[in-house]
């Protein structure tokens, strides 16, 4: 009976010691189980390549450009040529050193037709990269670019072990090899994917053993899981789900002002959004303050009108989008619909606030003769079954500095061209706000741009918010920094052998 109880005792210590040395931390699980540890492809999935990947340059606590792998960057005169210094020494999971190699490889990848990443359109800037020596690689674009670094500080541009990769430029590469802090032992998108601490990582050895990925698609359930201490972490709250945990001594919240939003898109070459006047007439018959009040409360949020570049941002543009309920029946009329308009709305739980905003647009609309019936889709494979797949649909973004995010989403032709903006004028402007080496000309040049979206745009976004996450207070080491600039590696847990 002793030794019963003494193995019993031992089993329950020894799974103690595995739990507080495990951060276990939610995925959403967007693309319905067709993740892929890629960190390019368009399914991506976002928490195992945040930690088993590092990146040439990373996004700062303040959202600006700094040292990762890269040590040091220089442009010449004209900005169309930067030279990256590396880090030596660094080297990936599997013991192979990291080199100039790899950087060339894993970036003339992203153009890859074949693979299709949503980073090609941004990344197609780059005409070659000179590898100089091991640790100097010289980046030559075809056009000049003021701001290069900032679109290599994306969160997908993470450096890939060019031999195991088999140097395929053209070709997924699924090995889950890096040199991030972390590596992959067993991938389950489904289940639970695993990852342990990298022990010759560059830094140092991150503050817990383990990580466990695990897949909860419903956010009530990520919430109930937080609750009975199933899981650590959950990176964003809605509004209704922040007094959970407020004042709860078991738990820390954190609200961070960031570039992130949710929102509606039209597109726009589908009927009825092929017309202007309809676009701006849904988008004029919000109130997009009572709206952020509603949805993420009154300090979750910075009202924005329609385009994606946040307050935080040093190419914001100040405009002006107060609702206009009888400017947008004018517009309905002119475009033929007097009587008011009909429209399906497909959203889910995708992210945040999502079926709210839906139902309070919904609601704000009928003001203007728009009626908006809300189709619900479920959150598991949301993105791979109904995104860009429906004539209006709920979406969600994370912050992304101004010149990517207007490439990214607004070029004609990008993969995740959401809203299907198709316009040679916009894109032109585009590369003459890169290509522009004076600031103050260039933020004049990306404000036009931002302008042009609030007057023509297919995309709804009213606001961009503060994140409001959660954890288990026993976590130590997450900073009050937008996801991006998040770094799990210096996360301790109370317990933690780390």
């Amino acid at each position: 009976m002793k030794k019963s109880l003494l193995l019993s005792a031992a089993i329950a210590a020894a799974s103690s010691a595995a739990v507080a040395d495990t951060l276990r931390i939610p995925h959403e699980l967007g693309y319905g189980g067709s993740e892929s540890i890629d960190p390019i492809s368009p399914q991506r999935f976002y928490e195992a390549i945040q930690n088993v990947y590092s990146r040439l340059v990373r996004q700062g606590n303040d959202g600006r450009p700094s040292a990762d792998l890269a040590l040091s960057w220089e442009a010449t005169p004209d900005a169309k040529e930067w030279t990256f210094k590396l880090r030596d020494g660094v080297t990936f999971h599997n013991g192979n050193p990291f080199t100039a190699e790899d950087v060339a490889f894993s970036l003339m990848r992203t153009q890859s037709p074949a693979i299709d990443s949503p980073t090609k359109d941004v990344m197609e800037i780059i005409d070659r990269v000179d590898i100089v020596d091991p640790l100097t690689a010289k980046v030559v674009l075809k056009q000049t670019h003021a701001d290069f670094p900032l679109l290599v500080m994306d969160y997908r541009i993470k450096m890939l072990d060019a031999e195991t990769c088999g140097g395929d430029l053209d070709a997924l590469c699924e090995s889950g090899v890096g040199t991030g802090p972390f590596e992959l032992v067993d991938y389950d998108p489904l289940g639970t994917t695993s990852l342990k601490r990298f022990e010759d990582y560059y830094d140092g050895p991150a503050g817990v053993e383990n990580i466990e990925l695990i897949a909860i698609a419903d956010q009530d359930a990520r919430v109930a899981a937080l609750q009975a201490g199933q899981i650590d972490f959950i990176y964003a709250l809605s509004a209704e789900q922040v007094p959970l945990f407020a004042n709860n001594p078991a738990f820390t919240v954190q609200s961070v002002p960031t570039g992130r939003w949710v929102g509606m898109v039209m597109n726009t070459q589908e009927a009825p959004f092929d017309d202007p006047r309809v676009r701006k007439a849904v988008r004029m018959s919000a109130d997009r303050e009572a709206l952020g009040k509603l949805v993420y409360g009154k300090d979750g949020f910075i009202t924005t009108c329609d385009h994606p570049v946040w307050s935080g941002d040093q190419y914001r543009a100040d405009i002006e989008c107060a609702r206009d309920i009888e400017g947008a029946k004018a517009l309905l009329a002119e475009a033929g619909y007097a009587d008011g308009l009909k429209l399906e709305l497909f959203v889910s739980d995708i992210s945040e606030g999502a079926v709210k905003m839906a139902e309070v647009l919904q609601n704000q609309a009928k003001d203007a003769g728009i009626e908006i019936e809300l189709v619900m889709a479920p959150s598991d494979g949301y993105w791979g079954d109904v995104w860009m797949k429906e004539p209006f649909f709920a979406t969600g973004w994370s912050q992304r500095p101004a010149d990517q995010i207007l490439n990214e989403a607004y070029r004609s032709g990008a993969s995740w061209n959401e809203s299907a903006w198709n316009s040679a004028e916009f894109d032109a402007a585009l590369d003459g706000a890169r290509g522009e080496l004076e600031f103050d000309k260039r933020k004049a040049l990306y404000g036009e741009l931002q302008k042009d979206l609030w007057e023509n745009g297919g995309s709804f976004i009213p606001v961009h918010l503060n994140t409001v996450r959660a954890f288990s207070s026993n976590l130590k080491g997450i900073d009050p920094v937008e996801d991006f600039s998040l770094r799990l590696e210096n996360v301790t847990k109370a317990g933690s052998g780390g």
